[in-house]
């Protein structure tokens, strides 16, 4: 069990409200698309290090702050030996390698991962060193997309790719000594130090009267049905209250409390329909 859950982003839950209550651009959609699959892979590299044996302290979704510069790190597992942590991609297609840049094939470059995590380690060992910690670290990049090809991938950079991610957890797991006291005080100085929400998220520009109201489906985002295309029953909802002995009130989701108009919170039920009653 992770010692630091997963959760999504307020970026991330906002852009989905959004996506579904208004009409975003070209972009906006691939923002939202974007994060949302990166979400899905990072919770797919999850899956496997909860299946992690060796003792060690597993802190996922880390924001942190070093020096005023702000750095994220997707995955982080301190053990005895020192500090692992991870800049999980859920790339997919075909992908090749060419003078220390990465291109999606035909000829589309993309930003080399490589550059964010030598940026989020000097930071992180900086950081450590300011809390007093020296501790080896580290620091890997995971494909974690089966479907993901990098062609021309130099031998010496510090990849996992999806075929080699239980292969490279069963050599952690090989790992013996045990974690001491030391190692629970970094965990917890660094969850204490995590930073909730990135000041730098962006987000589309938005008011109350453009946003579609009313309950959605928990499972396709459909308005106002009970029984939706996924066959779902199950609205968008955070809590049930009976009225009577037949009816049940629905009371709104928690959906309405991430999203922000001019820089002030929305009430917790603002985005949906009053509550109502269903006779059954």
């Amino acid at each position: 069990m992770a010692y630091k859950s997963r959760t999504k982003s307020s970026q991330l839950l906002i852009l989905k409200s959004l996506n579904i209550r208004m009409n975003l651009s070209d972009n906006e959609k691939q923002q939202y698309f974007n994060l949302e699959k990166g979400y899905e892979g990072e919770m797919i590299f999850d899956t496997f290090t909860e299946k992690l044996q060796c003792e060690c302290l597993i802190l996922n979704d880390l924001l942190l702050k070093m020096n005023s510069t702000i750095f994220q790190i997707d995955s982080l597992i301190i053990t005895s030996e020192g500090i692992y942590f991870y800049e999980v991609k859920n790339y997919e297609g075909d992908y090749y390698y060419e003078s220390d840049r990465i291109y999606k094939n035909p000829k589309f470059e993309i930003i080399n991962p490589i550059n964010q995590l030598s940026r989020s380690e000097s930071l992180l060992r900086q950081l450590l060193h300011n809390l007093g910690f020296n501790l080896p670290i580290n620091a890997s990049v995971v494909f974690i997309n089966p479907e993901f090809t990098l062609y021309q991938s130099p031998l010496n950079k510090p990849f996992i790719f999806p075929t080699q991610v239980n292969r490279y957890l069963n050599k952690l797991n090989k790992i013996s000594l045990k974690l001491n006291e030391k190692h629970k005080m970094l965990a917890d100085k660094l969850v204490e130090l995590h930073i909730d929400d990135s000041p730098f998220q962006q987000l589309p520009p938005y008011d109350y009267e453009q946003l579609r109201k009313g309950m959605t489906c928990v499972k396709c985002d459909s308005f106002g049905v009970w029984k939706c295309r996924k066959k779902s029953f199950m609205p968008r909802l955070k809590a049930i209250s009976r009225v009577g002995r037949r009816g049940k009130v629905l009371h709104a989701p928690v959906e309405g409390q991430f999203v922000h108009l001019n820089g002030e919170a929305v009430p917790k039920f603002i985005l949906h329909e009053p509550s109502f009653l269903i006779d059954r």
